[in-house]
């Protein structure tokens, strides 16, 4: 049944000619994760010829990867598909439309198995990152909404409204905080398990105003990686590729992973650090920054956006100094039992800016 919740088109709208600028002759490539995202697909869809684009619509789910996954060989697993490479050299535009899944939908399917498969999909993200303007939507469902612990209407005015707040005003005042960050040059986490430092040197912060990871707001630094040192604990659930990691906890020296733990799914964490390149690197650090999104829901486009939260990606930074198969933000609950010093001095306490 057609959703006709007018906020689709808004979101829609807002995506083709604010996030990613579509001109006239263009070429966007979207891509459905899952059925729910179906309404918001045909919203775009009709944006980007709108806007004068031309448009084509992939689809895949965690249902079709868990086949490949539950019943291919080594080679088929490894495989880089060929269409979907091919589709981030032919388009101007990435759009892909994220829908929610079921967390345990791999639970029968060998760790190595899905780092195989992560460390495939991942060479085709690399084409994605380094050849297209490019953005991506978390659309929720029930299911999502279960997994947050929050009524479905709940969850989706949360969506709404992080998506679509007022996103001049937020970048004007967060800018204002990426400024005074920019004054600085080394940082110090420290909070649960963690005392965690890295300079950043003449790297700037970069303030995210809904035009890459939707819903956005964050603001983030590229570290330099060799300076990376110390413990750092993830309070919150950590996934990638259909598994949970609860419980991660990483030491670094001299910028390199030299200790990775978990609660949960320890194995699979490691084989992922293990078997990628730069993977053992930190790519990027950031503060989550959107009003609207106050809850975990166990998925990192949208965690790592929570107000007073820090996030760290392993592997791939977004300067492009080294290259990495994956990007891999992890999110540190940083509203309480935790401080922020800028060369020294405290700039952030319990999920708030002092400056």
């Amino acid at each position: 049944m057609r959703d006709l919740d007018k906020r689709w088109q808004t979101l829609a709208a807002s995506l083709v000619n604010y996030s990613l600028k579509v001109q006239p002759g263009e070429k966007v490539m979207i891509m459905m994760l899952e059925p729910e995202t179906v309404a918001l697909a045909e919203a775009v869809h009709a944006e980007v010829i709108k806007a004068g684009g031309y448009a084509q619509i992939q689809y895949m789910s965690e249902a079709v990867k868990h086949g490949i996954l539950r019943y291919g060989s080594d080679e088929q697993i490894g495989w880089v598909p060929e269409i979907e490479a091919y589709g981030m050299t032919w388009a101007d535009c990435y759009l892909g439309l994220r829908g929610a899944f079921n967390l345990d939908e791999c639970f029968d399917v060998p760790a190595e198995k899905v780092a195989l498969y992560q460390k495939a999909m991942g060479k085709v993200s690399t084409l994605r990152w380094q050849n297209t303007r490019w953005a991506l939507v978390r659309v929720p469902n029930e299911h999502f909404a279960q997994q947050a612990h929050v009524s479905y209407e709940r969850m989706m005015d949360l969506f709404f409204d992080a998506c679509t707040l007022d996103w001049e005003a937020y970048k004007k005042e967060n800018q204002r905080i990426a400024d005074i960050l920019d004054q600085g040059s080394t940082l110090r986490i420290v909070g649960r398990r963690t005392d965690f430092s890295f300079t950043f040197g003449d790297n700037r912060w970069v303030v995210m105003d809904n035009t890459e990871n939707i819903p956005d707001g964050e603001t983030y630094v590229t570290p330099k990686w060799e300076s990376v040192e110390g413990h750092i604990y993830f309070e919150l659930p950590a996934t990638l590729g259909g598994k949970v990691m609860n419980g991660v906890f990483l030491t670094f020296e001299k910028g390199h992973v030299v200790k990775a733990e978990a609660e949960t799914n320890e194995d699979f964490l490691r084989m992922i650090i293990e078997n990628n390149e730069n993977a053992d690197r930190a790519g990027e650090v950031a503060f989550g920054t959107n009003p609207y999104i106050d809850i975990c829901t166990t998925d990192v486009l949208i965690d790592e956006k929570i107000g007073g939260t820090m996030h760290m990606a392993l592997g791939r930074p977004y300067d492009g100094s080294y290259s990495s198969p994956i990007h891999w933000d992890l999110i540190k609950d940083t509203r309480t039992d935790a401080e922020v010093y800028l060369d020294g001095r405290m700039i952030f306490k319990d999920g708030k800016f002092l400056i």
